[in-house]
């Protein structure tokens, strides 16, 4: 990638941002910079190291899905101040909301 120059304007044209010259100017750079520290990354030796998705190891914290009693759909509906059939009936909390 070395020598390879990332034209700011022409990324900002096809991401559809108007960018004046000195917003030019300083993201020029700052892509520049960033591509030199990508490139020194790429120096790293990692031979013998193993690829891997994730720099930490991923444990799995759900729990197993198994079918429990809940509660009666009548004692949840009978602390409801309004229903609607087999519904929580509430105000409308959204300003222009139809009903």
């Amino acid at each position: 990638m070395a020598g390879n120059k990332i034209d700011v304007a022409y990324v900002a044209n096809l991401a559809r941002l108007e960018l004046t010259p000195e917003e030019q100017t300083l993201f020029q750079g700052q892509l520049e910079d960033i591509v030199k520290y990508v490139e020194k990354i790429s120096e790293a030796d990692i031979a013998g190291v193993a690829p891997m998705m994730h720099g930490r190891p991923l444990v799995n914290a759900f729990r197993e899905d198994v079918v429990r009693p809940s509660m009666d759909r009548e004692a949840a509906l009978g602390n409801a101040p309004a229903r609607v059939g087999d519904e929580f009936l509430l105000p409308k909390i959204v300003e222009g909301a139809e009903s």
